[in-house]
């Protein structure tokens, strides 16, 4: 087996592989590392967890020049993933002085136009968000001298076939290409005819199996103890992390709700969470703080987190392949893992059918359930409260008065009693009641009346200029304020006071002295 030395990388690749601990080249890296520092197309196919990203991304960093163009891509069909390449290149890139973009939805598009024009040599994104960028013009790929397609067969079953096609239509025609995926479907064979010149072809034995590092292990239950049997398994491996798979988007929800409930710490990934949430719960996941993990498949491709004790098939997958994906997130890199598949009594034909196509004989075993992981947490109902006595509480305490004795209760009762015989008697004599009304007001009138001559009037002397002259002198043998003037001033001497009830126009204001005092000097001067 051939070791890094012998490929002569530049003395700072070989530090980050060093500070990587990552001393020896696995079989598809012996193999594609000198072929793609040759410059030569490349076709790897390998099982899951061989170590492609390497493989192709030390040739990568190797053959590029520091200008300010971008002139490697790589393509992978999932956020997660690309985030995954982006982490091994950048620490790579960090070496070489080179500098990478993330071009990924879920993300914001100012940073990723931003490291395009600083001029980042490496770029790492997926198809759709690429696609984005060239037709906005952000990304210029004239100058690309490597492409590199990884996990080509996914990429197809996710649509990006005519993306891809159409993004390799702008690359130039001397740029270099390099193709790795674990299966080799139809579409994939048709875009290496097309778009790779002479490639060099990698198949190792066991792309489509198992690696020998992973425990395969199938139970049968029924439907009805699918949960049981699932909470079993966890308790066995408790403190160790696992990744659980499920079909559906709304299964995953669904089953990370219930065990939750159970007292597991859980986490969801499927495509309906935001790029800010499914990146905090990988990163939860690799550090420990979640130790269950939920997905659909996205997180059945190229994910590589260390240290994933089990993987479990809850539910199968649609086809073979996916079931090699889905197992080979444990047992990666040489590490000893175990994949465990539930399967129902409706399961076992299609497992069986998997089985062959893989070429595996996987023993269907029986599982002892602990019945106690959670059938008394779902069947004990919760216990209800019992309802307090309410206490009683008087009228009178509850508004904060003081107690009333029973004697005054009696009169109050009393007093109540005899009012509503007023007013049923008043009910029964109407006419009598109106009669005894006008009666009262035409007495308030009258005594308002008789009242008022008993107040004696206040006479306030006023300055009156009715009698002067034009020459201002008075007129002889006429008193001031004499005639009309003094009837009016007479008439406004007294004060009577109003009736105690309102009428039904409102009269207007008194005039203010001072006012008609102005008013009235006016009219002189105008009859001057």
């Amino acid at each position: 087996m051939p070791s890094f030395h012998d490929f002569f990388l530049q003395p700072a690749t070989g530090a980050v592989l060093a500070n990587m601990e990552i001393t020896e080249p696995t079989p598809i890296q012996a193999e594609a590392i000198p072929a793609l520092l040759a410059g030569n197309d490349l076709v790897g196919q390998s099982a899951t967890g061989s170590g492609k990203t390497l493989a192709y991304s030390i040739p990568l960093v190797e053959r590029l020049a520091r200008d300010r163009v971008a002139q490697a891509l790589v393509l992978v069909p999932t956020r997660e993933l690309a985030v995954q390449v982006n982490a091994v290149l950048s620490k790579l890139a960090a070496g070489r002085r080179l500098t990478t973009a993330l071009l990924v939805g879920g993300r914001p598009y100012g940073s990723q136009i931003s490291a395009l024009r600083y001029g980042s040599q490496i770029i790492v994104g997926t198809p759709g968000r690429v696609k984005d960028h060239l037709e906005r013009g952000t990304l210029v790929m004239s100058q690309l001298r490597i492409c590199v397609l990884d996990e080509a067969d996914q990429m197809l079953d996710s649509g990006f076939a005519p993306v891809i096609e159409e993004i390799l239509a702008t690359t130039p025609d001397t740029r270099q290409m390099a193709l790795f995926s674990a299966t080799m479907p139809g579409w994939v064979e048709k875009l290496q005819q097309k778009f790779l010149k002479d490639p060099v072809k990698i198949d190792l034995a066991r792309a489509m199996g198992a690696p020998d590092t992973i425990e395969q292990v199938a139970y049968q239950v029924s439907q009805e103890q699918k949960m049981a049997a699932l909470c079993t398994l966890l308790q066995s491996t408790e403190g160790e992390s696992s990744l659980i798979f499920g079909k559906t988007k709304f299964g995953v929800e669904k089953l990370g709700k219930q065990l939750n409930k159970l007292g597991f710490t859980v986490g969801t990934l499927h495509g309906d969470k935001s790029q800010r949430a499914r990146e905090e719960v990988l990163s939860a996941f690799r550090r420990g703080q979640v130790q269950t993990l939920l997905a659909t498949n996205v997180a059945a491709r190229g994910l590589d987190i260390q240290g994933i004790y089990q993987v479990i098939n809850y539910e199968l997958p649609e086809s073979s392949e996916l079931f090699t994906h889905r197992i080979g997130r444990t047992g990666r890199m040489g590490r000893q893992g175990k994949a465990i598949t539930l399967l129902a009594p409706s399961d076992v034909p299609k497992w069986r059918r998997m089985a062959r196509s893989l070429g595996q004989a996987v023993a269907v075993q029986r599982l002892a359930i602990d019945k106690e992981a959670i059938v008394p947490v779902l069947l004990a109902p919760p216990a209800r409260p019992e309802p307090a006595p309410e206490p009683e509480i008087k009228p009178q305490q509850a508004r904060g008065r003081k107690p009333v004795s029973r004697e005054q209760k009696r009169n109050r009762l009393a007093r109540i009693e005899h009012a509503s015989l007023q007013d049923n008697e008043g009910l029964a004599r109407p006419e009598h009641k109106s009669r005894s009304a006008s009666g009262l007001k035409k007495r308030r009138k009258e005594r308002v009346i008789s009242e008022i001559p008993e107040y004696a009037p206040v006479w306030e002397p006023e300055r009156s200029y009715a009698g002067q002259a034009r020459d201002g002198r008075q007129s002889k043998g006429k008193q001031p304020g004499s005639g009309r003037a003094m009837a009016k001033h007479k008439a406004s001497m007294f004060v009577v006071a109003e009736p105690p009830h309102r009428t039904g126009r409102r009269k207007p204001a008194a005039m203010p002295v001072a006012r008609a005092r102005r008013a009235a000097g006016s009219k002189r001067s105008a009859g001057r």
